[in-house]
Order: structure tokens, then C-alpha cells, then sequence
């Protein structure tokens, strides 16, 4: 890592700095990050049963994803990069904040884990021609600019057959107040700024941005009980929603 962080068309310098803010508390499951410690049980069981079907694997298996080169792609620190590599993924986690891959790199040493952590963007490894079997798109959408030239160039890095996961924030009146008023002003959930309503992006979006290549495997809404703080599966997208999308095989 040669610098503190990326600068490029889709990275925007305010998420940067509001990340590097909080980079040493990536691990405090009781921090601002505890949302994502909580999702983070629920969507890997999502995509590990998901993945492995897809690549006719058994998901009761030790490793199901063994073999498998997967892409975090804004992988702060290494929470969801962990969870695949113990799955049996070969995982490559990349972000624009140095401080969250030192995090990154340091908790996956403790934790006996081979993780290749750098210092990129979507743009750069697409431009390098890499590709992967699997790529994790989640949380990310809602904090880049020009999302449609970051999709293209997440879209580059699927290999024909591949899968791409993507979870966000809808874009609508309802999905501002639940996930910006209510778990931001209201709920102190997580910290104010978070997310920015311009930013929030539906469902249709990310499937048009993606292009006809990508085809949608399955899609579902995430709910979160307030009282409980546990998320759970809803039909209804309208405020948070993960999607499985399929690369069409050449």
C-alpha cells in the first residue's frame, strides 16, 4: 500500500474520510459497526447456501466454497472477507481506506486466515483484466459516485458463469426514514451521515446498470426488528435488499 487511499471518478472523498474515522472500530461488535456484525450472520448463510448450489457444491460441507476466487469489493475490516474464507473462498478484499485493511489484515493474521487484502477499487482491477468466480458487492452501492460506471466495472470482474451478490438501501420515501431518520437520528444505530438519500439505490437500478449479461438468481427484502435488533427475511424490498445475479456463461 503506497498510499492512505484511492482517488478515482467513482470514489468519493467524504466516504473516505468518514470510514477512516471509525477504521479502529471495525471489531467492536457492540460499536457502530454492530448492524453489520448482526447482518453479517444472516446474509453469509444467504449466499453460502445460494453459492454452493450454483457451483454444485454442498453447502453441509466443511468448505463448500474451496476452490472458489471471490471478491469483497469495499471490504472494510474484513468482517464478510473472514466469513467467506473460512467457507473454503479464496478471497481477495479490497478498499479505499488503508486504515480499514490494516484492521483487515491484522484480525485475519489472529485469526489464522489467507486473506489478499488491497488497496484498489472496482475500476482499477477491471482495468488489470482480473476476474472472479464471485463477487461481493454489499454496502457499497449507496456510498460511490457515479454508480453506473462502478457497476459497469464490477460487471467486468465476473467471469462468464460467474455470481455477483448485491445488498443496499432502497430508494424511496419510507426506505429515508427507516434507514436515515429513524437508525441515524433517531436510534443512534449508526453514526449520522452514514448514508445519504441521493446515494440510495432500487433494485431496478442495479439490474439495469448491470446490463442483459447479468441475470437476477434471487432477490429478497431484509428487515430489522427494532426492539430485538435482529434482521430477519421479508418479501418486501422497499427499504433493505440483497439480489444474486448470474453472469450468462459465454
Amino acid at each position: 500500500m503506497t498510499a492512505a487511499h484511492l482517488t478515482s471518478a467513482t470514489v468519493d472523498p467524504d466516504e473516505i474520510a468518514y470510514f477512516e474515522r471509525l477504521a479502529h472500530r471495525w471489531w467492536d461488535t457492540e460499536g457502530p459497526f454492530w448492524p453489520l456484525h448482526r447482518l453479517n450472520a444472516l446474509r453469509v448463510d444467504w449466499l453460502s447456501a445460494r453459492l454452493a448450489a450454483g457451483f454444485g457444491r454442498q453447502v453441509a460441507d466443511e468448505r463448500p466454497l474451496a476452490g472458489l476466487r471471490l471478491l469483497d469489493i469495499g471490504c472494510g475490516g474484513g468482517i464478510l472477507s473472514e466469513s467467506m474464507a473460512v467457507l473454503g473462498a479464496e478471497v481477495t478484499g479490497i478498499d479505499i481506506t488503508e486504515k480499514n485493511l490494516r484492521v483487515a489484515a491484522l484480525h485475519a493474521e489472529g485469526s489464522g486466515l489467507a486473506i489478499d487484502y488491497r488497496l484498489a477499487d472496482a475500476e482499477t482491477l477491471a482495468r488489470a483484466g482480473e476476474t472472479f468466480d464471485i463477487v461481493l458487492n454489499m454496502e457499497v452501492v449507496e456510498h460511490v459516485e457515479r454508480r453506473a460506471d462502478f457497476l459497469a466495472d464490477c460487471a467486468r470482474l465476473v467471469r462468464p458463469g460467474g455470481f455477483m451478490a448485491v445488498s443496499s438501501i432502497n430508494r424511496n420515501p419510507l426506505a429515508w426514514l427507516i434507514a436515515i431518520v429513524g437508525a441515524e437520528r433517531v436510534l443512534g444505530w449508526l453514526p449520522p451521515g452514514t448514508h445519504h438519500y441521493r446515494k440510495l439505490t432500487r433494485p431496478g437500478e442495479v439490474v439495469a446498470e448491470l446490463g442483459e449479461a447479468f441475470g437476477v438468481i434471487e432477490q429478497t427484502g431484509v428487515r430489522v426488528n427494532p426492539i430485538h435488533r435482529r434482521f430477519g427475511f421479508t418479501a418486501w424490498m422497499g427499504v433493505n435488499y440483497m439480489m444474486l445475479f448470474r453472469k450468462q456463461p459465454v
